[in-house]
């Protein structure tokens, strides 16, 4: 069984010396929506040595969010460094949505592959987030959603294209952090979420 435990340093040699052990995060912008809401990225691309794990360093301001997404290859460790957070994740096992308050200090852990999102509760938050794949991959909802037609969700969810199609149509690129500038009104509480855009209201 293979465990998340690296047990040798493929990218160490002997004979090469001491590798490069030191990288400010914050020479690396994973993605920026502006200058208080960004994420930096530190991989084996950066550390080559970092064999078996990666780091980004994120911050927010209350009325912006971590999208909701999912990492394919890799689990998550939340760690709020300031601020606080609600982290959602949904368990595909239980089929249940969790909602958890993560203050300083406090660590939430996301399986590999379980959908979840970031919301602040405080005006800035800030967290160091790590996962346990050094050259992680990143499916955002956002992708999914602009990139699935219209129809899909008719024949899947009797919702109709036209109806699902409008509701969509600001979204035409990865928001990651969101909102994208097309935002109109944001309202926040710990259990959920609602959106008004083009004057429809979504809640999740």
């Amino acid at each position: 069984m293979k465990a998340g435990f690296v047990p040798d340093n493929t990218n160490i040699k002997k004979t090469s010396g001491t590798p490069n052990l030191f990288f400010d995060s914050k020479d690396n912008v994973f993605f920026e929506r502006d200058r208080n809401n960004i994420a930096y990225e530190v991989t084996s691309t950066q550390l080559p040595a970092m064999v078996g794990g990666a780091f980004v360093n994120l911050y927010l301001t209350k009325g912006h969010m971590r999208e909701p997404h999912w990492h394919p290859n890799a689990w998550e460790l939340d760690v709020i460094v300031s601020g606080e957070a609600i982290i959602s994740i949904v368990d595909p096992d239980a089929k249940r949505l969790h909602n958890y308050h993560a203050k300083p200090g406090q660590v939430v852990f996301i399986p590999m592959a379980w959908w979840h999102w970031i919301r602040p509760v405080t005006d800035k938050l800030h967290l160091h987030i790590f996962f346990n794949n050094d050259q992680f991959e990143t499916a955002e909802g956002s992708d999914t959603l602009r990139l699935t037609p219209p129809e899909v969700f008719q024949f899947a969810y009797g919702i109709e294209t036209e109806k699902i199609a409008d509701a969509l149509s600001p979204v035409k690129e990865s928001v990651v952090i969101g909102p994208p500038e097309v935002r109109k009104d944001y309202d926040y509480d710990e259990g959920k979420i609602s959106i008004n855009i083009n004057n429809k209201s979504i809640q999740f």
